[in-house]
């Protein structure tokens, strides 16, 4: 993993570590440069094995450069909750995140299906057997890409601490509000019969069961 400098002791060094992390976020913000400008787009991911696989359309011509070749690195980060200190210098948050840097590369039209498979699974646990597969049109419209974790490519850090000892003030309330997202009720499209049964996905979904980026309501 690379070196971090500054609050080393919030350093995660065991590759679990970054799985974890990885895992239990959906969104990461994938970065590099295009035409000597910083560039960087939100994007939903999901780690498999030893690879992070993402996608966009055949069309975006940034996303392209990247996929030809261009360094890159992709930052994930989720807030867990605000230190509140009996000062302002002393307040602070907790939080983990992490970041993968490497070059990508373009999945073949038929690992593209199966990552693509595995991206929905990650997002909506089992979908992916509740729908029909992926055509040829729709495969070709997308474009497919992994950025591969290797030794000396990651870093990770996290913060899980109540705020420091306290300074003047020893009688002001320190601590911590733990924040958290959480799943909500499905709302059918307005198309949709009112009677059709929500899948058993999205049940389980608005439940927070297993689902990276929430925790259980």
């Amino acid at each position: 993993m690379d070196k971090i400098n500054r609050h080393p002791e919030r350093s995660m060094l065991d590759r679990t570590q970054l799985d974890d992390v990885l895992d239990a976020a959906a969104v990461g913000t994938l970065a590099t440069v295009v035409d000597g400008m910083p560039w960087a787009v939100p994007m939903l991911y999901a780690r498999v094995g030893d690879r992070i696989i993402l996608h966009g359309s055949t069309g975006a011509g940034a996303l392209r450069q990247v996929a030809a070749g261009a360094p890159a690195a992709l930052c994930v980060a989720m807030l867990d909750g605000i230190v509140v200190a009996d000062s302002l210098f002393d307040t602070s948050a907790n939080y983990r995140s992490a970041v993968v840097r490497g070059h990508l590369t373009v999945l073949t039209r038929e690992e593209s299906a199966a990552a693509l498979d595995a991206l929905s699974d990650a997002l909506i646990p089992g979908r992916s057997a509740e729908v029909r597969g992926h055509t040829g049109k729709e495969l070709a419209a997308t474009l497919t890409i992994a950025l591969p974790i290797v030794a000396g490519g990651w870093t990770v850090k996290v913060r899980n601490a109540p705020p420091s000892a306290p300074g003047a003030d020893e009688g002001a309330w320190a601590g911590v509000v733990p924040l958290r997202a959480v799943p909500g009720t499905p709302v059918p499209a307005p198309w949709v019969d009112p009677h059709t049964p929500v899948p058993e996905s999205v049940r389980r979904l608005a439940q927070g069961r297993s689902v990276a980026g929430f925790a259980r309501a």
